[in-house]
């Protein structure tokens, strides 16, 4: 079981998995998220610690990732307190949720080795530059993502870890063919429609609102009409970013750095070997010497002898191989054959007794300066950026501190401008001031009721901020004068729905009694017949209907994404049974009942585990 679940963990699909997941850790930076200690709690799950540290950074990228996919409509969603708040319970949920398959897979002895991360780590795309693995950007990633390598790699390991649990349930799922063919001819199924939409939006224009409406419906509803807290905001950043182009590079420093760092663009002596494994004892491999010592192939003895059951199909070859990347006792021996042809003796090492030939020699090679100068150019500009930040930051602080009752010194010991927002509240903040670390300091009392600047806050790597409160307005109930537009908005809209819908419904009372008079009184008809499959926007609605018999159709009333009443006729359906589709569903299914077990394993940790929630409970 332990072996299949190790093995589970080098699959393609959970390389795949992880990329995605550690590109958008370490891009959207999430350093401190293996920093604990000392600090308020989110949640506890066992002995495991979820600072609050850790659960604002992830809920911030993952605000963020929102905001990037649904943009406005993600800003309209944040506007409701309850919705803000289930949002940031699910983030939690998914933090408490990994915790314990973290503590599942340590209790079930998983473990990831140094190689498996090393390895992993090589084959990362964004560590990469032309297919291959790139020391500055992996070391530039890190730094900007607040990690070391040490913590890197500790939390990849606590991943790799992780999935090796999920990939082991993944393992022991299976389908039947009936279970198939029985949701193939679900999902392939099709029906014939004709539809009438009645557009709410018509029927709104319509609408008749009386003033005493109005004032009925401000009145029993005020509550919608809150304009929360909002406060005036004044800011200076400074960011990394935007000293770049102050940090010329000489192509005297380019050429300085090249050569103190020539080993980074220098490779290493690559050999070609084969090689033959004999787990037996030496005599046994020193039989297997002798025969090619007398004259026999290398690789025929090699298909024939190795118990490397993956290379002795390839006559034993191992391909390329440089320097600090295997077995030492085989390393040496390798890089000790003299010319192309030559084989060892019997060479020892942790997996048994080796026979190597040597098949190729690459000699190392250095990049010339011409073809690094771009690459190092913008490395230098990054550190010396790098540099003038930090620099810089230290003086941000110092003068916000020194002058707390303005921004103006700050700003000037940055050469920056000093940003006044709109008044704004919690859940509308503009985007630079949205973060969780920068609301928290514009609502601290120091801030917002002693008007001091706050300290430096970190909102990214090399990218920190200094506010301060201008101005504060108290929550208050906007007057019907400035909410009147609105107050017979939704007025109109209800009427129009609800118009819309007793006309939908007096229809199809007529249809399904044969009468089509209100439908011509209201001048209505159906569109052309279409057949439609499950990815609909009306499926949901229209597979639930009966299927028509005696060759009438099925009326019913449903509502499109827009919010319009539609008028459905169910003309017939259409069994398809496309034995092609066997395989995707097959998938779909094995899927599904995948993340069942997920979820039901899950729930068996978190009766079995003392959970508790901090941050909820405040």
């Amino acid at each position: 079981m332990m072996d299949r679940i190790r093995e589970g963990s080098t699959g393609l699909a959970v390389k795949i998995i992880l990329g995605l997941i550690i590109f958008s850790f370490v891009f959207a930076g999430v350093g401190s998220y293996l920093v604990g200690g000392g600090q308020p709690l989110a949640a506890k799950v066992g002995e495991r610690e979820i600072t609050r540290n850790e659960f604002e950074q992830v809920y911030q990228n993952e605000r963020n990732r929102m905001q990037s996919q649904l943009g406005e409509y993600f800003a309209t969603l944040l506007g409701d307190p309850a919705y803000v708040e289930q949002f940031r319970k699910s983030v939690l949920d998914r933090m408490v949720n990994d915790a314990l398959l973290d503590n599942q897979a340590q209790d079930l002895g998983l473990r990831i080795s140094d190689d498996q991360i090393r390895q992993t780590i090589l084959s990362m795309p964004q560590f990469q530059k032309d297919g291959k693995f790139d020391e500055e950007i992996y070391n530039i990633s890190l730094r900007r993502a607040g990690f070391s390598s040490d913590s890197f790699a500790a939390y990849l390991r606590q991943d790799l870890a992780r999935n090796q649990l999920v990939m082991a349930l993944e393992s022991t799922e299976f389908t039947l063919s009936n279970e198939v063919q029985a949701q193939a001819a679900l999902e392939t199924q099709q029906r014939e429609i004709r539809t009438i939409t009645l557009n709410t939006a018509d029927f709104a224009k319509n609408a008749k609102v009386t003033d005493e409406e109005i004032t009925e419906y401000y009145n029993a509803n005020k509550q919608q009409f809150v304009r929360p807290e909002q406060v005036k905001v004044s800011y200076v950043e400074l960011s990394g970013n935007s000293l770049k182009a102050q940090a010329p590079i000489t192509d005297k420093e380019i050429e300085e750095y090249y050569q103190a760092n020539l080993d980074k663009y220098s490779t290493q002596e690559k050999r070609e070997v084969s090689h033959i494994l004999i787990k037996g004892d030496e005599a046994d491999a020193q039989k297997v010497l002798d025969r090619i010592n007398n004259g026999e192939d290398f690789a025929t003895v090699a298909k024939d002898a190795s118990q490397d059951i993956p290379t002795a199909k390839e006559g034993g070859s191992l391909g390329w191989i440089e320097r600090g990347v295997i077995d030492p006792e085989f390393e040496d021996a390798a890089f000790q054959l003299a010319k192309v042809g030559d084989h060892s003796g019997i060479v020892k090492s942790a997996f048994g007794f080796h026979i190597i030939q040597l098949n190729g020699i690459e000699e190392p090679t250095t990049k010339p300066l011409a073809e690094v100068s771009a690459d190092i150019k913008s490395f230098l500009v990054d550190e010396h950026a790098a540099d003038a930040f930090y620099s810089l930051q230290t003086e941000l602080a110092e003068k916000a501190f020194e002058s707390p009752d303005s921004l103006d010194d700050a700003a000037e010991a940055v050469d920056a401008k000093i940003v006044t927002s709109d008044f704004f509240s919690q859940a509308d903040a503009p985007k630079a001031l949205a973060d969780s670390a920068v609301l928290q300091a514009i609502y601290s009392p120091e801030v917002k009721e002693d008007g001091l600047n706050s300290d430096v806050i970190e909102i990214a790597p090399e990218h920190v901020i200094v506010v301060r409160v201008e101005d504060v307005r108290d929550e208050m109930v906007l007057p019907l004068d400035e909410v009147k537009d609105a107050v017979i908005a939704r007025l109109s809209q209800a009427q129009g729905e609800q118009e819309a819908l007793e006309l939908a419904q007096n229809v199809i009372s007529g249809l399904n009694k044969g009468d089509n008079s209100v439908m011509a009184n209201n001048g209505l008809a159906f569109a052309e017949a279409r057949m439609i499959s499950r990815n609909d926007e009306l499926a949901n609605d229209v597979y639930r209907l009966e299927k028509p018999a005696d060759g009438k159709s099925t009326y019913a009333q449903v509502t499109d994404r827009q919010g319009n009443h539609v008028i459905v006729a169910l003309d017939s359906v259409l069994e398809l049974n496309d034995s092609n589709m066997s395989s995707q569903i097959a998938t779909g299914l094995l899927r599904s009942q995948t993340q069942q077990d997920l979820t039901a394993t899950l729930d068996t940790l978190k009766e079995s585990t003392e959970i508790s929630y901090p941050l909820l409970e405040q």
